[in-house]
């Protein structure tokens, strides 16, 4: 089965055909343009690669200490009916685990060394039903949180600011205080550490302590627990989820998922990747419309085929699909080329970054300051997609002007001087 002879003539073009000096330059700028597209797609593609990948590394690390979704009381007041509310929630297909706590905000106090942190009362029975909390335990597990002991776990990052180990005391200042005769009297009570945990995450390791639910509840003089934490199947349900909690709950409650919770952090993320995506995108641009240069030049170089095609009977339109398959052959195999590429450096991240480390003899990820020693990775279609179209579209785009520049050849000038 033969070719039209438009994506034959237009193949041919793309090799350079006769190997004379202006057609071996014209082969070197498609060359060019095809490595540049190449190039800028790979770029794209292992960029949001790494961005993604960053992104699930510090999702995970604060999920392991966030639940999915947290149910808290009217006014942040006590759960009115913990047991039907409970009940409730898990009847919720997507919901795998439920817990109650106490949430509240106090100092820490160690010697003259004072700092503001989020109480966290927890059950430790069930505390691993709703977060990883346990796997970033340092010396401890939530079993030595035994209520009556007043045990505390601090983050790593809150111990090492108060000086403390464990089986030191530190001093729990509770922010409400009770009335006495010389006036309000903060609430004091000595803690012992029981444990510290390193979830990897700054803000929690810097400013979160658990204790025990009782215990907690006797601090604060709560009669319940003020939220009830709930882990899901799917976490990018979450917000989905949520809503319907809303709709299916009995009563009125302040339901917040992960999202939310960290809403501005995700949103300066998202931007960053729009940003990343727009830049990487000008360079598949700028390689892209290289290929003006070369199907003028090309162009000009045939400008005695094209009046001899138009003298057999080539239409217009023909001319100019010729030159259209020209530029979108070389966008076509540079883009494919590109996602190859990319896709090939995304997936052996974890390969590469160590070889080239050790190659140079240099860290590109120092674990005492980005907490992490890998290289994370995580291609997504979602990226990639849109890489390819948008890619494939340039190319196609930047044909068109050369392409409708050789359909308005006249056959009689440029037969001249041939």
């Amino acid at each position: 089965m033969r070719l039209p002879y438009e994506l034959a003539l237009g193949w041919r073009y793309t090799r350079a055909g006769r190997a004379t000096r202006r057609n071996g330059f014209i082969s070197f700028i498609s060359g060019v343009s095809m490595l540049g597209i190449a190039l800028g797609v790979a770029a794209l593609i292992i960029v949001l690669s790494v961005m993604n990948g960053f992104q699930k590394e510090v999702r995970d690390r604060m999920l392991a200490v966030v639940s999915h979704i947290e149910i808290y009381g009217p006014g942040g007041s006590v759960l009115p009916d913990l047991r039907r509310t409970l009940a409730e929630a898990r009847r919720n297909p997507q919901v795998i685990g439920a817990a109650p706590f106490v949430a509240a905000q106090a100092l820490l106090a160690r010697g003259e060394d004072m700092r503001g942190a989020i109480v966290r009362g927890i059950d430790p029975a069930h505390e691993n039903e709703v977060t990883d909390i346990g796997a970033a335990m340092q010396n401890s597990s939530l079993q030595k949180l035994v209520p009556g002991q007043f045990g505390i776990v601090l983050g790593a990052e809150l111990a090492r600011s108060l000086g403390v180990r464990e089986g030191d005391p530190v001093t729990l200042i509770a922010p409400s205080g009770q009335v006495t005769p010389a006036g309000v009297v903060p609430r004091l009570k000595q803690m012992t550490v029981v444990g510290t945990f390193d979830s990897g995450h700054y803000e929690y390791d810097n400013g979160l302590v658990l204790l025990h639910m009782d215990d907690a509840q006797r601090i604060f003089r709560l009669e319940g627990p003020t939220g009830i934490r709930l882990k899901l199947k799917d976490l990018h349900q979450a917000r989905e989820v949520a809503a319907d909690l809303g709709r299916t709950l009995t009563g009125s409650f302040l339901i917040k998922d992960w999202t939310r919770q960290n809403r501005t952090w995700f949103a300066a993320v998202e931007l960053e990747k729009r940003m990343m995506f727009i830049i990487l995108t000008l360079i598949v641009a700028v390689a892209a419309f290289n290929l003006v240069s070369t199907l003028v030049m090309t162009v000009t170089d045939k400008r005695a085929d094209i009046a001899i095609l138009r003298t057999l009977g080539a239409s217009p339109g023909s001319i100019m699909g010729i030159f259209v398959v020209q530029g979108a052959t070389v966008g076509v195999i540079g883009t494919l080329a590109g996602l190859l590429f990319g896709l090939g450096v995304a997936l052996n991240i974890d390969v590469i970054v160590p070889a080239l480390e050790q190659l140079f003899h240099a860290s590109f990820l120092p674990k005492d300051i980005y907490l992490i020693s890998r290289m994370p990775s995580e291609p997504q279609s979602s990226d990639i997609m849109p890489i390819a179209i948008i890619s494939l579209v340039l190319a196609f785009v930047a044909t068109i002007y050369p392409s409708w520049r050789a359909s308005r050849v006249n056959p009689a000038e440029a037969l001249r001087y041939e």
